[in-house]
């Protein structure tokens, strides 16, 4: 039956057509990885620490690699994705709460598409920043009614627009010449020197490795009409694998572009002091100076172009984000520029507070406190996916080995414990500062604030040794016997696998973000 939906088959043959069939999900995930977010925390770490902190995205990109992987192996698998799973998996009232939590994710990574976005305007139309961002809403909902021309003609300029920054990047990294060894030093050691260079980590981290983005692979991996075989979804797994690497390693040299410019620019000697006092309060609205020396007069309106994209990209693909986390925990469906607006419209009032209040440099601490509640937040999608990649009852023999397990625990509790010490220490330090309350007041805060870390600790070891009952992965008895032949060598690679969710593409989920021809039973 013709459903409207533009469907994908992947040729039974392995081959170039086999990878082509395959690419697509990766790029679209690593979209998020040069949003805005990333930008900022990018540009403010090389301004202020140089190359201190390269390390952190050599470990982020490598984790962000792994983890995004899982995702991915789990929608193949599984034939249904992430959210979807954590709705049959935990008690009703759990999976609200992950979702609310979920939810907050994906706001938290709109603020600052939204503020990239009204950055932008203000760079080629010089809209002021509080105004730029109420066009905001309307700017996506247009790229989004531009989808029924074919999405990926439209992806295809974005990402057209977003390299064109990374380029020019490129380009400014061969005019600065940072110090080789400088640069080396910073992505292979270690430092954090004060509390201004473990924020900025964190950020980083946030920005990098997005809760919303575990979502988001887990369900576009199910676009395809993956071969429901042994050695189909084994090359699946491969294949998906190897196109998300190339997608997160441009996304690498990027951000690696970005804070390696940065530093060397604003460690130059020979800066004028109008571009050092931009260094010390360095955003996205005075970033573009950073590019005039290949770009001359017009670095401000290509940069602002590529901002524009790299913001517009990065909110279509949370407004799919959005869509698969409603289904996923809610069974709920919204049109998409339904669900664009209810995001949007919630990033918008702290953006536009930021605006007004502490104008461009206001609305960067926003997008820097935007990308610390992302990682955070990033436990709560994390921690699901590592138990059910992990756990034969999910995904069977195709479950994480020992060495992924460990790695993927390790990074887990790494992120988890960075976070826990620098919230502790942060709340503790302000608590005992003038701050201007009472001391009973102080003592009340300090109960509230500690007990609220309590709760966020006992939530994540709930999620960690709750054992998993769901049955996903499931075999009759005469494939059960012939996949323990596989083990003890037998060659049954053509043998087909039946899962409970039925055969891919999901074409439920196709229709949330391709163009379809028909109607639709949406809300």
């Amino acid at each position: 039956m013709d459903s409207g939906v533009e469907q994908i088959s992947v040729p039974e043959k392995r081959g170039l057509r086999t990878l082509l069939a395959y690419l697509g999900p990766g790029f679209l995930v690593a979209i998020a990885y040069i949003d805005p977010g990333n930008f900022e925390s990018d540009l403010q770490s090389g301004a202020k620490y140089k190359y201190e902190l390269l390390w952190i995205i050599v470990i982020a990109s490598c984790a962000a690699l792994l983890i995004q992987s899982l995702a991915a192996n789990l929608g193949v698998v599984t034939g249904k994705h992430l959210a979807e799973h954590c709705r049959a998996e935990y008690p009703r009232k759990v999976n609200y709460l992950l979702w609310i939590a979920a939810e907050v994710a994906i706001v938290a990574s709109d603020i600052p598409e939204v503020l990239g976005t009204a950055f932008a305007l203000n760079l080629l139309f010089n809209i002021p920043v509080w105004a730029g961002v109420l066009v905001t809403g309307l700017s996506t909902l247009i790229l989004l009614a531009l989808q029924q021309y074919g999405v990926r003609k439209l992806e295809f300029l974005i990402a057209l627009l977003v390299f064109t920054m990374a380029a020019c990047f490129f380009a400014e990294l061969a005019y600065a010449k940072p110090p080789a060894t400088e640069v080396l030093k910073g992505m292979f050691i270690p430092r954090l020197n004060g509390d201004g260079a473990t924020g900025l980590a964190i950020s980083l981290l946030g920005a990098m490795v997005m809760p919303h983005n575990l979502f988001l692979h887990s369900a576009l991996v199910l676009s395809r009409r993956t071969p429901r075989t042994v050695r189909g979804i084994k090359d699946a797994c491969k294949f998906y694998f190897a196109e998300s690497a190339f997608a997160l390693f441009i996304a690498f040299l990027i951000n690696i572009s970005v804070i390696s410019v940065s530093g060397a620019v604003c460690s130059d000697p020979n800066l004028s002091d109008e571009d050092k006092a931009k260094c010390e309060e360095l955003d996205l609205n005075q970033a573009s100076f950073l590019l005039q020396n290949v770009l001359g007069s017009w670095s401000s309106k290509l940069f602002g172009i590529a901002l524009l994209a790299s913001g517009q990209s990065s909110t279509i693909t949370g407004t799919y984000a959005g869509q698969y986390v409603m289904q996923g925990f809610l069974n709920l469906r919204f049109v998409p520029w339904v669900r664009n607006l209810i995001t949007r419209s919630v990033a918008i009032g702290p953006s536009l507070l930021a605006a007004i209040l502490g104008g461009s440099s206001g609305a960067g601490d926003l997008i820097i406190i935007s990308s610390m509640i992302l990682s955070f937040e990033l436990p709560f999608a994390l921690v699901p996916l590592l138990k059910f990649t992990s756990s034969k009852t999910k995904m069977g023999p195709y479950k994480n080995r020992l060495v992924v397990t460990v790695l993927t625990w390790g990074i887990g509790c790494g992120i988890m414990v960075i976070n826990l010490y620098y919230l502790s220490t942060a709340f503790y330090n302000w608590l005992v500062s003038d701050n201007g309350l009472i001391k009973g007041v102080q003592v009340i805060v300090g109960i509230l604030g500690f007990g609220a870390m309590l709760l966020y600790l006992l939530a994540i070891c709930y999620l960690t040794f709750r054992t998993e009952k769901q049955v996903t992965y499931l075999l009759n008895p005469e494939e059960s016997s012939r996949a323990n032949n596989e083990e003890r060598g037998t060659d049954n690679h053509e043998l087909e696998l039946h899962g409970p969710f039925g055969m891919l593409p999901r074409e439920d989920l196709l229709s949330m973000q391709l163009p379809q021809n028909g109607s639709r039973n949406e809300l």
